[in-house]
């Protein structure tokens, strides 16, 4: 089997820490997570960036 999560499993564990530290700065909208990740960390691409963005946002509304 292709190693193809792994990125996917680094995503996933960045953002729940990132959740963790910044909770209160992080809501239920894609652009204001977007904006925020810019200050709090230092994401390489801008795709990696959009795409952890989207999954703290997933996550910010299944924990409203």
């Amino acid at each position: 089997e292709r190693m193809g999560r792994i990125r996917q499993a680094f995503l996933k564990r960045t953002a729940m820490e990132l959740i963790k530290r910044y909770r209160d700065l992080f809501t239920t909208d894609f652009e204001t997570n977007k904006k925020v990740l810019e200050q709090v960390a230092q994401i390489s691409t801008k795709r990696l960036r959009n795409r952890i963005a989207g999954y703290i946002t997933h996550k910010m509304r299944q924990l409203q």
